[in-house]
């Protein structure tokens, strides 16, 4: 009977599909149904982090074949459904609700596109799944993200060093001027021909959909935006406050671990994040939760409402902060 309930342990996480789905279907029938997914992801969903509660388990040994493939149709749906937007703001006059559908699929390719770009990022180099996360951060001018991603956060996390470990203190909004451009850079140091080829190619398909369609250009970045600052969010939660000197070897007390259910199976376990750190080829099935880790008091949904408000977000992490200490 075990056997059989790992077999399916990748039933939820297909759940995490409806995200570009409703992008597209939202595109689709057009006017109001464009915000679709801003409803679904940043409404519904917070709920459901809340009624659904926190998942203990982990099975660090299930069957990942059609783990795999869930990745991969979240990866192939990111510049299918860019496209499809820059297609609906071609072909039809433009109205203020195409204001919703940008909004949308910037929420759709950072909360499917970039969390899948990170984990296919971290696959063999050159190989088809490294690729498809090259084209999902092309699709939100982003594609720097990986070399500083795994040559500087993957060494320095929860250091000052690092560009994307926030601290005490920090608003969400000081965080995202601040780490965006000290990313780039970064990324500008470590590798420099491959940074600036990078930059080129974004600008070129800038410069092509502008010259196209202007109003096509800007939803594109616009989109961009959104995604961005979702991806900068989840940078500034999962290493808020948690500091490690120098010299000191990185732990599971050096990240923000959450098991709540729908973040897990919505986000592809990315809230597993500490296991993420302490090996970073690990598959997102295959993540463990560690009891050693400082523990979120909600799911990301709601933790990105509550990081809006940077005076309740501090006193809110100060607090869980303070109970992991006591423990």
């Amino acid at each position: 009977m075990e056997g059989e309930s790992l077999r399916y342990r990748w039933v939820p996480q297909t759940i995490g599909l409806i995200t570009p789905l409703s992008a597209i279907i939202g595109l689709w029938i057009g006017d109001w149904f464009m915000g679709i997914t801003i409803v679904y992801l940043l409404g519904l969903s917070m709920i459901l982090d809340t009624i659904l509660g926190v998942d203990d388990s982990d099975s660090p040994n299930q069957e990942g074949f059609m783990h795999d493939l869930i990745i991969h149709l979240h990866a192939l749906l990111v510049p299918i459904l860019t496209f499809f937007l820059a297609y609906t703001i071609v072909t039809n006059e433009w109205t203020n609700y195409n204001w919703l559908g940008i909004a949308s699929v910037g929420l759709s390719n950072g909360a499917s596109g970039i969390i899948t770009a990170h984990e296919l990022g971290h696959r063999k180099p050159k190989s088809f799944s490294w690729y498809m996360a090259r084209v999902d951060l092309l699709c939100v001018l982003y594609l720097h993200f990986t070399t500083e991603h795994n040559y500087t956060h993957h060494k320095h996390w929860a250091r000052d060093v690092d560009p994307t470990s926030s601290r005490f203190g920090q608003s969400i909004y000081g965080h995202f001027i601040r780490t965006v451009p000290r990313q780039i850079k970064g990324a500008y140091n470590i590798k420099t021909r491959n940074t600036i080829k990078q930059f080129s190619l974004e600008i070129g398909l800038i410069t092509v959909i502008m010259l196209y369609s202007i109003p096509a250009g800007l939803a594109f970045l616009s989109q961009a935006l959104v995604a961005v600052f979702l991806l900068e969010f989840v940078n500034y939660l999962q290493h808020h406050g948690l500091v490690r000197d120098p010299n000191q070897r990185a732990g599971p007390e050096h990240a923000w671990e959450s098991r709540h259910r729908w973040s897990r199976w919505t986000l592809l376990e990315l809230p597993l994040h500490p296991s993420h750190h302490l090996k970073a080829s690990t598959h997102y099935e295959r993540l463990e939760t560690h009891d050693d880790s400082p523990q979120l008091p909600f799911g990301y949904y709601v933790m990105f409402w509550i990081s809006l408000i940077p005076p309740l977000f501090e006193k809110v992490m100060r607090k869980s902060h303070e109970r992991f200490l006591s423990q």
